[in-house]
């Protein structure tokens, strides 16, 4: 699951094609399947976003928050490889890639329910992506 904050000022075409380039870096970088999209991307006023525009040396100008959820166990490299591929796919849309600020937050496979009440990747005992990789 992927939350998306940034500004009310990106028309709704940017900030769809935002959302499409995490996507595709999650699929390209973490082996996701490319139906595992579940998105949220709130837009903001400018002044609620509050970011410091130069910590730690980066300059920022218009900041696009991404918290990213998802279940644990992928080597560092590919999450590293995850950061550099969100930066330039959102860069292909117009955004700075100073501008790029990623979370990533890892849980367990018992921590998700897909709906009917029941936790379907505790059930799978899996989730693509993790068993080919590690």
């Amino acid at each position: 699951m992927t939350r998306i904050d940034l500004s009310a000022n990106r028309p709704p075409a940017v900030r769809r094609a935002i959302g499409d380039g995490v996507q595709r870096a999650l699929v390209d970088a973490i082996g996701i399947p490319a139906g595992d999209r579940f998105q949220i991307i709130t837009p903001h006023d400018p002044d609620d976003l509050v970011f410091d525009a130069e910590y730690p040396g980066v300059h920022r100008e218009d900041i696009v928050y991404i918290q990213i959820i998802f279940v644990g166990g992928r080597p560092r490299e590919l999450k590293l490889d995850l950061h550099r591929r969100i930066a330039a796919n959102l860069a292909e849309v117009g955004v700075r890639p100073e501008d790029v600020f990623v979370v990533l937050h890892e849980n367990g496979l018992e921590d998700w329910s897909v709906g009917n009440g029941e936790a379907q990747l505790v059930a799978q005992g899996t989730v693509p992506g993790i068993q080919a990789r590690t």
